[in-house]
């Protein structure tokens, strides 16, 4: 159910979006990362780290290759604002297992830094189905509170999960979006080169119990109901 922490100070309502979700307080941050202040924790999902790099190696088409870059860039900035203790990466962190493996060292170096003293998890997604050698815990999943973290929905309530980069549209203008009900939070893709699957689309509509609330992110989370 929709409702605001009390407590907060007026810049980080303006920002974040306070809400409570099957009892665990959570904030959805502009950028789309999910702050759980109560337990220190810091969720991303769907970085694909490398997808240039792999789009590149399988197809030959060249992209910019900033988005390693503007991926960790955002991304350090939500782990000096919320200074967590614990990191969920929550599938799909990387485009392929070999994008991992071909991240160059000043990202690598990067990425150890953001790592340091905290307790990083790498939850497995679909597209990075096995261990990495870049440091932090691989799990295919991990309950935090009374919450459930995993890439890909089940049927399982309390549960957060990722893999379908959720958007949402609002007077002409899409953006990535959390979309919750009382049951299921999806997270949206938090990657620079992510597409993503519009809310309203069957695939996603089916998995919620009734319509969802969504969050639309950008310079603050926003949340609008779903029709």
């Amino acid at each position: 159910m929709l409702d605001l922490a009390s407590g907060l100070s007026q810049a980080d309502i303006m920002t974040a979006y306070h809400f409570s979700f099957c009892g665990t307080q959570c904030a959805a941050l502009p950028s789309g990362a999910l702050h759980l202040p109560d337990h220190d924790v810091l969720c991303v999902s769907d970085l694909h780290l490398g997808k240039s790099e792999r789009i590149a190696r399988r197809s030959g088409v060249m992209l910019p290759p900033y988005e390693v870059r503007e991926t960790l860039e955002k991304l350090q900035a939500d782990i000096a604002a919320t200074r967590p203790t614990q990191i969920i990466c929550l599938g799909d962190s990387f485009d392929d297992l070999e994008a991992a493996a071909r991240l160059d060292e000043e990202m690598l170096l990067w990425l150890a830094q953001l790592q340091a003293g905290k307790t990083w998890i790498w939850v497995e997604g679909n597209h990075d189905p096995g261990p990495i050698n870049l440091g932090g815990t691989h799990r295919s999943e991990i309950k935090i509170g009374t919450l459930s973290f995993r890439h890909i929905a089940t049927a399982m309530t309390a549960e957060v999960s990722g893999h379908y980069h959720p958007k949402h549209r609002v007077a002409g203008r899409s953006r990535p979006a959390f979309l919750y009900d009382d049951c299921r939070l999806i997270m949206p893709a938090y990657g620079a080169y992510t597409g993503g699957l519009v809310s309203l689309t069957p695939a996603l509509r089916q998995l919620f119990m009734r319509p969802p609330i969504a969050i639309m992110t950008g310079h603050k989370a926003i949340p609008v109901p779903v029709p």
